[in-house]
């Protein structure tokens, strides 16, 4: 069996404009004093990581190599969960999804597209010189504001909309594979790979593509009742990234799995601080040891009541005290009677 890496943190939801959480140096200096020993870098921020510097120099990723390890840090993914989004937005979001986007291209869903797919070559790219090997994203959507079958949809529109999205990915994909890097699909609500049926769809869309695969994160299946066990035995396969971040649901019988509109406080699904929600972490890991994982155990802090500088400093503590040392031993060795071919075969009445 193969061992767990960890405590990583993705810095999306710590990057800011006050230090230390506004430039690379200091932001690291902060994770490396919480515990962690991974960081998962949000591409589009500018105030600590530059993408295309990253596909286009040497240079520049030695540089950001150089100033984790000065922490004793190392990079686990970058992420492209905003460009990832942008791959494939169905009109109805615009207005909303503009703002993943730089200036010059809002408004303009054509450019926008472009601007997304180029971000991902860049990050295929850069994931090549890191020599990383999984990378964290979204799909994109063009299917989600019909995920509730009223109106009653059109016989074969799910299946066009998975066929222009495995067609929008697949220069894509072939650009991770040239770079020996998976791309690691977030199953998240609100795209159109959100559970496994879904992903199913698009591997089918994409004949299987070799790159396509998850990044496991149970607290969104929490929030959509799938059983976040089942799936790791189902789809142990594929997953290539994993997201510590924790949830609980609690039903009421004002509201349920569709919330409400609710604000995140007052939903029934919720996402919570690592140990402050409900799902089993000590199966999770057990699982994915079993399977031989060996990627990161990366932290997303995403909580409703706890300050997230609390969150990270527990959070961290918490996948330590998660993580699996695989035993080198089987625990009824010292009754072993050896190897004896003749013995074998007189158990078996062979003789």
């Amino acid at each position: 069996m193969k061992e767990i890496k960890g405590p990583g943190i993705f810095l999306a939801q710590f990057a800011g404009n006050d230090a230390p959480f506004n430039d690379l140096n200091s932001i690291c200096k902060w994770a490396s004093e919480q515990g962690f020993r991974g960081i998962q870098m949000p591409s589009w921020d500018g105030r600590l990581f530059n993408l295309e510097l990253a596909a286009t120099s040497d240079d520049y990723c030695q540089e950001v190599q150089g100033v984790m390890a000065e922490y004793g840090l190392t990079l686990t993914e970058l992420s492209t969960h905003l460009q990832g989004q942008l791959i494939a937005v169905h009109p109805t979001y615009d207005q909303m999804f503009d703002g993943f986007a730089p200036e010059h291209v809002r408004g303009n869903p054509s450019a926008r597209t472009e601007w997304a797919v180029q971000q991902m070559q860049w990050a295929a790219q850069a994931s090549g010189k890191f020599g990383l090997k999984s990378h964290a994203s979204f799909s994109g959507a063009l299917l989600w504001q019909t995920m509730y079958p009223w109106p009653q949809r059109p016989a074969g529109l799910v299946e066009m909309g998975f066929e222009e999205l495995g067609k929008r990915w697949l220069p894509i994909l072939d650009a991770f594979g040239d770079n020996d890097c998976n791309v690691c699909y977030e199953l998240h609500p609100g795209e159109d790979l959100h559970d496994g049926v879904t992903f199913e769809r698009f591997l089918d869309a994409t004949n299987n593509h070799s790159r396509a695969n998850i990044l496991y994160d149970p607290s969104h299946f929490v929030l959509q009742q799938l059983d976040y066990l089942a799936f790791i035995d189902i789809y142990h396969e594929r997953i290539k990234a994993f997201h510590v971040k924790d949830a609980e649901f609690n039903p009421s019988g004002r509201s349920g799995v569709y919330g409400g509109y609710q604000s995140w406080i007052d939903r029934p699904g919720r996402f919570r601080s690592l140990g402050d929600g409900q799902i089993d972490f000590k199966s999770i890991f057990s699982k994915l040891t079993q399977y031989d994982f060996d990627g990161w155990a990366v932290m997303e802090w995403e909580c409703c009541m706890k300050h997230p500088e609390n969150g990270a400093k527990e959070g961290a503590i918490f996948i330590n005290e998660h993580l699996i040392r695989p035993t080198d031993k089987a625990f009824d060795d010292f009754a072993d009677s050896g190897a004896d071919e003749a013995l074998n075969r007189a158990i078996l009445g062979l003789n």
